[in-house]
């Protein structure tokens, strides 16, 4: 598990593009028959990307969180940005599809992750944050979540927004995550850009061709930052910070919160003509 210090905004102008990516971009979340873990102090939030091939792959516990078992004292957001597959939950099999999402509660010891096909293997990225009380694991089918059309075409944002784990959806202690898709033709996501200053926010973009990139805008409204990201990386996002971003071709992300509150609309829009 690697391990990311908090940082604050005023550290925004003196980084260079390689020290961004190294604080704010995670690049190699995904390893065959592997778990890789990050561990952010915004919020405590644990980032794990497991993308099973040839074998099922257990989670383990981590040192860095102190705990016997992963769930002991946290909760987590699972989406499937890959091909087909499977968790298992203390024995119980959930299939879940590409863009389903699985929450699994604080409490449960024995998690595995397998794929239906090796030569179309499932990516399962975890969100979690620590939980004060335990929630049932849930499934949710990619695209039966709370759904809600954004933005338009004239704009070139028009996307369809899936809330999965959220105060009217599945229940959580903190968790908060979906799945967007941008529509044909689209290729802003999340404007107006915004901060939430009572929650952090990770992106894991993916659907992404592998020679397109993502161009996230970050930091303060009145000192942003870009970085250019690729298929299956995730930016770390700081209450403070702005997110939105356009893409070189069409994507989809999953978006995740962990913080204050669970209130999806608790944000302070910035308007473009305002962002230096």
């Amino acid at each position: 598990m690697e391990q990311r210090y908090a940082t604050s905004p005023e550290q925004i102008p003196g980084m260079d593009t390689a020290e961004l990516r190294r604080r704010y971009l995670v690049e190699d979340l995904f390893a065959a028959d592997e778990v890789r873990a990050v561990y952010t102090h915004h919020d405590r939030v644990v980032l794990v990307g497991v993308a099973p091939v040839t074998t099922t792959v257990p989670l383990p516990g981590f040192p860095e969180i102190r705990s016997d078992h992963f769930f002991e004292h946290r909760e987590a957001g699972i989406v499937n940005v890959g091909g087909a597959g499977t968790i298992t939950v203390d024995g119980a099999e959930y299939k879940v599809g590409t863009g389903s999402c699985l929450y699994v509660g604080r409490g449960a010891q024995d998690v595995t992750f397998g794929s239906a096909a090796a030569e179309d293997p499932a990516r399962f990225y975890l969100f979690s944050a620590p939980a004060h009380t335990a929630y049932p694991t849930t499934l949710v089918e990619a695209g039966s979540g709370t759904v809600r059309e954004l933005g338009d075409g004239v704009t070139s944002n028009r996307r369809t927004l899936n809330q999965y784990i959220h105060e009217n959806g599945v229940r959580s202690c903190q968790v908060v995550m979906g799945v967007t898709t941008l529509h044909e033709g689209s290729m802003w996501n999340t404007m107006p850009a915004h901060t939430h200053d009572r929650r952090m926010e990770a992106y894991l973009y993916f659907d992404l061709p592998a020679d397109a990139r993502i161009v996230h805008l970050m930091g303060e409204p009145s000192q942003t930052r870009h970085l250019l990201v690729a298929d299956g990386q995730a930016v770390i996002s700081p209450s403070w910070s702005v997110h939105c971003g356009f893409g070189s071709a069409s994507y989809s992300f999953v978006w995740a919160m962990a913080g204050e509150n669970q209130s999806f609309d608790d944000m302070d829009g910035v308007p473009i003509a305002e962002m230096r």
